[in-house]
Formats: C-alpha cells, sequence, structure tokens
C-alpha cells in the first residue's frame, strides 16, 4: 500500500496527486491518562501520529503551512490505503510559539492521546524543550526545520539542514563569490541564531572577513529602529540575518523605510523562504538572498506533483517552500520506515530509518545512519519580484553527509555534541 502512496515519487505516468481527506483529525485530548508510552495507538483500526506546530503566536505565519503540508503527505497516504493496513489519524496540537507549550502538549500527544510518532518544531528553542519528553517516552520526534548542530538525540530524526547543509556555504558564497568583506548580523534571541551566530563569526575570522555587528531581538519583536540606526553606521557589506517569525515583516519594512533596499545592502536570510517572502511582500526583498535545500521554483516532477496537489487542498494562490517540503517528506519517510520495521513501534521505526532513501521534491535524500539526519544538497536562491526564489548556487548532484557536530571544521572551536 505504501509503494501506491509514493507513487508521485516514481516516475511520471502514477497519474494525479491524491487530495483525498484523511482519517478524522482530532485536537489533542485534555484528560488525564494512566502514564506510559504510545504503543497502544496502533492497536486499534487506525494508526495516531502527532501534528504538533505553532498555530498561534508569532511563528504561526511558518508553522501555519507547515502543518498544512504535514496533513497533506496524511491525505495522501490514507488515499493509497495507509500504512500497514491501517488509516492514519493525525492528532493536532498548537505550540503557541512557546517551548514550554510544545513540551506540554508533546507529552499529552504521547501519554494521553497515544500517538506513535509526532511530526512538528520550528524553533531550536521548541526542539529543546522537547527533547527530554522523547527521551523520556522512548517516542520519535520529527523535526523539519533547518537548525545550528551540535546536538544529536536518538529519539529524533532532524530532517531540515544543519550548519555544512545551508549557513556555511551560504557565508562562503558571499565571501567568495560576492566578494563581501564587511557584515552585520541580525536575529531572534534564542538558541538557533546565538549558535548559529558562533558559527558564522568563526567562519567570518577564518576567511579574513569583519563582523561589525551583532544585535538580537527577543521572538515577535518589531522595533528595529535602533537596530538599523546602528547598521546604517557601521556601512557593512551585507546583513546575514537569522530573524523567524514575523520579525521579519517588520524588519525588512524598516529597511525600506529608511532606504537600505536589497540594491544598496543585500541581505542573506536563513530563515524566510517563499511563505515568509509572501507575508512581508516580495517588493521588499526582490533581490535579497536565501539558503535552503528547496524551492517551490525547482523545475522537476516529483515538485510539480507536491505544488499542484499542495494548491488543489489549500488554494492555487498558496506557495510551497523548504520547511513545509521537509515536513510533508518527514510523513512519507515515517510511513516507509513503518513499513520497512513492519511496526509503528518507535524504538522499531528509528532502527528502519537507518539509511533510509527516497526521491523527494528536492531531489535523492538519505536518513544518515549514524546521526538520524538528512544528507541533501545545499542551495543558495536570490528573490524575485513574484517571490518565487531562483537558484543561483547549489553544492552539486551528490548530496551533503550531514555533520551536525562540525567536526570537520578546524576553525570552529565549540564543535562537538554533548551526550544527550
Amino acid at each position: 500500500m505504501l509503494a501506491a502512496a509514493l507513487c508521485l515519487f516514481a516516475a511520471a505516468g502514477c497519474g494525479t496527486v491524491g487530495t483525498a481527506t484523511s482519517a478524522a483529525t482530532s485536537t489533542s485530548s485534555t484528560a488525564t491518562a494512566a502514564p506510559g508510552a504510545s504503543s497502544s495507538s496502533a492497536a486499534s483500526g487506525t494508526i495516531k501520529v502527532g501534528v504538533l506546530q505553532s498555530l498561534s503566536g508569532t511563528m504561526s505565519i511558518s508553522e501555519v503551512p507547515l502543518e498544512q503540508a504535514e496533513l497533506l503527505a496524511i491525505d495522501q497516504l490514507n488515499a493509497k490505503g495507509g500504512v500497514l493496513g491501517k488509516q492514519i489519524q493525525p492528532v493536532v496540537a498548537d505550540g503557541a510559539s512557546d517551548p514550554a507549550t510544545f513540551a506540554t502538549k508533546a507529552r499529552q500527544l504521547i501519554q494521553q492521546d497515544h500517538v506513535v510518532a509526532v511530526f512538528g518544531g520550528w524553533t531550536s528553542a521548541s526542539r529543546k524543550a522537547m527533547l527530554p519528553v522523547f527521551q523520556q517516552t522512548g517516542n520519535d520526534l520529527w523535526y523539519p526545520v533547518q537548525w545550528e548542530g551540535l546536538e544529536d538525540s536518538p529519539n529524533i530524526v532532524y530532517t531540515g539542514a544543519v550548519p555544512n547543509q545551508q549557513i556555511i556555504p551560504a557565508v562562503q558564497y558571499l565571501i567568495q563569490q560576492k566578494h563581501y568583506k564587511k557584515f552585520f548580523l541580525v536575529g531572534s534571541d534564542y538558541v538557533f541564531p546565538r549558535t548559529a551566530n558562533e558559527i558564522i563569526q568563526a567562519e567570518l575570522a577564518h576567511y579574513g572577513a569583519t563582523v561589525s555587528g551583532v544585535e538580537y531581538v527577543p521572538l515577535g519583536g518589531t522595533d528595529f529602529t535602533s537596530i538599523i540606526a546602528k547598521i546604517q553606521a557601521a556601512k557593512p557589506d551585507a546583513i546575514l540575518n537569522t530573524l523567524n517569525g514575523d520579525s521579519n515583516v517588520a524588519f525588512f519594512k524598516q529597511l525600506q523605510d529608511v532606504g537600505l533596499t536589497p540594491a544598496k545592502l543585500p541581505v542573506m536570510s536563513f530563515s524566510i523562504a517563499e511563505q515568509e517572502i509572501k507575508g512581508i511582500g516580495p517588493s521588499l526583498v526582490s533581490g535579497d538572498y536565501v539558503a535552503w535545500n528547496y524551492y517551490q521554483s525547482m523545475n522537476n516532477p516529483l515538485n510539480q506533483a507536491f505544488v499542484s496537489a499542495f494548491q488543489a487542498k489549500y488554494g492555487s494562490t498558496q506557495v510551497t517552500d523548504d520547511p513545509m517540503e521537509h515536513g510533508y517528506i518527514d510523513v512519507l519517510l515515517w510511513a516507509k520506515a513503518v513499513e520497512k520495521a513492519g511496526s509503528t513501534d518507535p524504538a522499531k521505526v528509528l532502527a528502519a530509518v537507518k539509511g533510509l532513501s527516497m526521491n523527494t521534491p528536492q531531489g535523492q535524500v538519505t536518513i544518515d545512519p549514524a546521526t538520524h539526519m538528512l544528507s541533501q544538497v545545499a542551495r543558495i536562491g536570490q528573490i524575485l519580484p513574484t517571490g518565487q526564489i531562483k537558484d543561483v548556487w547549489d553544492s552539486g548532484t551528490t548530496p551533503l553527509t550531514p555533520d551536525p557536530c562540525m567536526t570537520s571544521y578546524s576553525w570552529f572551536t565549540g564543535g562537538g555534541c554533548p551526550s544527550s
């Protein structure tokens, strides 16, 4: 049944991607339940999985579309028979852009709703808050967003880019191909931007480039007056942006208000993609740069099928982006691992994911058996006036093996992953 469900990833001629409605979607239970792991989910006629994203708060601009992509994948699997002969029932919960809420909801999904896996999270703060829950319960989290590395949990399948698949090649591109030498760093004040900027500063020093300023705002912050004044005084060649959520809307508008257009001061962003560009307004960021592993504009049949299916379900003006594609393929990779394991038991699924490969909208990907992370191609794009992204550089046809612990970079002294 899974082979049929993955028809869209096989070859041309499979037919139209299905958009049937999934087994009834439910919201997370709040009732008290006996403690225990989630293995009882599959005992009934359906298999419960958790979908845990921020449906409210500052991160909802990014995470609502991600939830929709995950639900699309579940719909498509159910339209082809589900997994192990059973329909998949998504249990949806709202992380509310708050790490503590993510941890609470993850525990409820596992211990009260008895899900066998959870798909979700965006910020590294939310992931780190959930990590102990998954290690204590033995369940598995499928985390779809680019992140800072320096962590390796056996209970998390990390499919978003690690620094050697996004940040490091992007900085290298700006230095070696654009010949920029002076950079200003702006980010949201939490784990990912601070750790990413430690890596970025070490890389800039390695290449002899200059950091003219480093500034942070609280997650969801919208007042960039003082930061933009500092940018104007510093006169950098480019800005490296690790802002997340709707802070980006305010940041780019305020840059434009003082005349700092992409033509005058380019920005390389690590957490905005087609969805955020749509919210910001393409005219404010046209000409700026982003670094990801997937763009909606990728021209291949599998991506065209994915985009068409998403727009058929959610509206013809909707866009797809990198985290959405990763969330989508996370569900399909989990299903493939379940079929391989012959079980939904999290421990057996986590063992089955090692070395799992799949052809996807972004190309061929493989789950690295040593890390539970994805080998994938790094890409740098330039934002077009339409809001789409033009690929201007990629790392080649061979996917990059993830190096989350930064062991390949002697210039970064903070490398290594603590034991999880």
